[in-house]
């Protein structure tokens, strides 16, 4: 049986293994993976180079026409994202980008851009985003939506060893803030706050490895196929 493709939103908070599990699953499944989070890294390293003025709405709008941001996947098979032409992967993820990124992406234009440019990339289905707003607002009809949450503790330990593995040692109280401070952003921000979708499945990763997840998330992926080919 011909299996259709479908589209898998990946929601919930920083540090719960969205993206890992979203590329895992992709690579499994032969599927696109788009990682939203890094789109609004991009722009916010975009919006810092340049001392946009995020209160200036004309700068701001000025800058977004300036931006264009794209995925390739290179030699060790490892998606890149790309801001104008150049890979920005390493760059995105400094300290300086994290401490930004929040305010940058509560600006209705930003988010405006960039949700158009995901549902562009997701037109022909067979992806696996993982963000804030997938299952909300980028693609509320999407086959299988998950939601994925952690312990705190946990999640700045994931966080810490991720900087420690780029040679950046970050005290974890620091980790801890900067993750608190992002979730109170994320969550009560007036343009698509983070939120779970009424229809997605709840992932808790505390106690439960890597592997574990994309178990658990192929097989659900494969559920939904299944019955969008019978359908």
């Amino acid at each position: 049986m011909k299996l259709n493709k479908i589209v898998i939103a990946i929601d919930g908070y920083s540090a719960c293994g969205k993206s890992t599990t979203a590329k895992e699953v992709a690579k499994i499944l032969g599927y696109r993976y788009i990682d939203s989070g890094a789109m609004y890294r991009a722009v916010t390293l975009y919006f810092l180079d340049h001392h946009v003025a995020l209160t200036n709405p004309k700068e701001v709008d000025r800058a977004l026409q300036q931006i264009n941001i794209s995925f390739k996947v290179n030699t060790k098979k490892v998606t890149e994202t790309f801001l104008n032409g150049l890979s920005v992967e390493q760059e995105i993820r400094q300290m300086r980008v994290s401490e930004q990124v929040s305010p940058v992406s509560t600006i209705k234009a930003v988010r405006e851009a960039m949700v158009a440019q995901q549902r562009k990339l997701g037109k022909d289905k067979g992806i696996v985003m993982d963000g804030r707003d997938i299952g909300t607002v980028v693609f509320p009809q999407a086959e299988l939506k998950l939601f994925m949450t952690a312990d705190m503790l946990v999640r700045a330990f994931r966080r810490q060893r991720e900087w420690l593995e780029q040679d950046r040692l970050i005290d974890l109280d620091d980790v801890i803030e900067n993750i608190k401070k992002r979730d109170l952003i994320d969550t009560t921000r007036a343009e698509s706050p983070l939120r779970q979708a009424d229809d997605a499945v709840v992932i808790d990763t505390t106690h439960i490895t890597i592997d574990e997840q994309v178990d658990q998330v192929i097989r659900m992926a494969i559920s939904r196929m299944l019955g969008s080919s019978k359908g």
